[in-house]
């Protein structure tokens, strides 16, 4: 990461277009927002700062490149079959880890340009534990023919001073060194949340009243489980000058509900806040976080779950409710890594941290595993197999992911 890939992708792609003069050739991406927004925009970019005369016809996807008289086609390899066709002399891939090992196969079959000087694929990327691209490019039975170039960090000198401190600041050690040193790793082998340590991140913690609460839900019936948690800002005044915002997270309490229809879930809620007389130490208002799927999902009624919380708190409590649920749920693995990530981060922070009575969430982040296959590969799902397993740490991540990912914004928030 900041490695400068897709610059060096740009450059190798003109290099190409030039060596074969008059030919075709095909710049890819794993999506098409991919391919517009960050592959294709660099590679025009390039060209314009070069001053290289060049035509790009939107409509068709393709750009002309005079001095050559070479063409390029942008293609998105989320289809790989559609990748059928027109000789190649030559194709390059941003980002291929990131993409089917069908759609480089195809394209590998179509570098067949008679009149090609250097007949040619290559790509860019970052590792992705042992996959198709380790196997074909690094592994010890890479394909004949096959090389890899590795960047090290801090190669790129336009890169800001403290690029590499704050991604290692809010990256988990595995994380980092996958995604910036750009190391090979077992990606989803064995423990999924690695980082949590019982000695470092059990605290007992104290509600604060100059904070709201946070109650982040997974609708599951049996059992039904949500954690309540503050979000504190521990923010330096030198990060805060360099416009960075950290926090840490504490949860307090949680609640596993065996066999729980919503309208429940709500009611133990309000009965854990009255045992303890939050309102009575100040508090006054919730943030809610939890499951996307609950805008739609009835456990209970004719009513979706979050319809049934909505108007219970504003019915059954004083206090003023706030709603942070995403309109759809984060990929599996961007949750976890940002639970990793609070729990102990690259250089060492730890900025979430859990009550002792929050019994159920320890067990969870101690033995949630990843799922193995029937030949004992791990695959990126975390396995299922213990029913009481997986739901409160689920319930977590909703909360860690909305409040730390800089995809979270509050513009996404579904309205209830």
């Amino acid at each position: 990461m900041g490695s400068g890939k897709t610059a060096a992708f740009a450059q190798q792609a003109l290099r190409l277009a030039y060596t074969n003069c008059g030919c075709l050739g095909l710049i890819g991406a794993a999506t098409y927002r991919m391919l517009a927004d960050v592959t294709r925009r660099a590679f025009l970019e390039l060209c314009e700062a070069n001053q290289i005369p060049h035509h790009f016809e939107k409509a068709a996807n393709t750009v002309r490149l005079h001095e050559p008289g070479a063409e390029i086609i942008f293609r998105s390899l989320d289809q790989p079959e559609r990748l059928v066709g027109t000789n190649l002399a030559w194709f390059g891939c941003d980002e291929l880890t990131y993409s089917k090992e069908d759609a480089w196969r195809r394209l590998e079959a179509r570098l067949r340009e008679p009149r090609a000087r250097e007949l040619c694929g290559f790509a860019v990327w970052t590792p992705k534990g042992f996959d198709w691209v380790y196997n074909r490019f690094v592994g010890p039975e890479r394909v004949a023919g096959y090389q890899a170039i590795f960047a090290r960090p801090g190669e790129n000198k336009w890169l800001p001073a403290d690029f590499y401190d704050r991604l290692k600041a809010s990256y988990d050690e595995r994380f980092y060194r996958q995604e910036v040193l750009g190391e090979y790793l077992p990606q989803f082998a064995g423990q999924v949340y690695y980082t949590f340590d019982r000695k470092d991140s059990l605290r007992p913690l104290e509600f604060d009243p100059a904070l709201p609460l946070c109650w982040a839900l997974d609708f599951n019936i049996d059992p039904m489980c949500s954690v309540l948690a503050q979000v504190k800002d521990v923010t330096t005044r030198e990060e805060a000058l360099m416009g960075r915002r950290v926090t840490e997270i504490h949860v307090i309490d949680e609640l596993v509900l065996p066999d729980c229809r919503t309208d429940q879930a709500c009611r133990a809620l309000w009965e854990r806040i009255e045992g303890a007389r939050l309102c009575e130490r100040g508090l006054t208002s919730i943030q809610v976080y939890g499951d996307a799927s609950g805008a739609a999902r009835r456990t209970s009624s004719l009513k979706s779950d979050w319809q049934i919380v909505k108007e219970f708190l504003r019915r059954e409590t004083p206090l003023r409710a706030s709603f942070r649920i995403p309109p759809a749920n984060p990929p599996v693995r961007e949750r976890v890594t940002e639970v990793c990530s609070a729990l102990r981060s690259a250089d060492g922070r730890r900025r979430l941290l859990i009550d002792p009575r929050c019994k159920e969430l320890t067990a969870d982040l101690e033995q949630v595993a990843w799922r193995r296959d029937a030949a004992g590969n791990a695959v990126g799902e975390i396995a299922k197999t213990d029913p009481r397993r997986t739901h409160v740490s689920d319930a977590l991540g909703y909360l860690v992911w909305r409040e730390r990912s800089s995809q979270a914004g509050p513009r996404g928030d579904v309205i209830i």
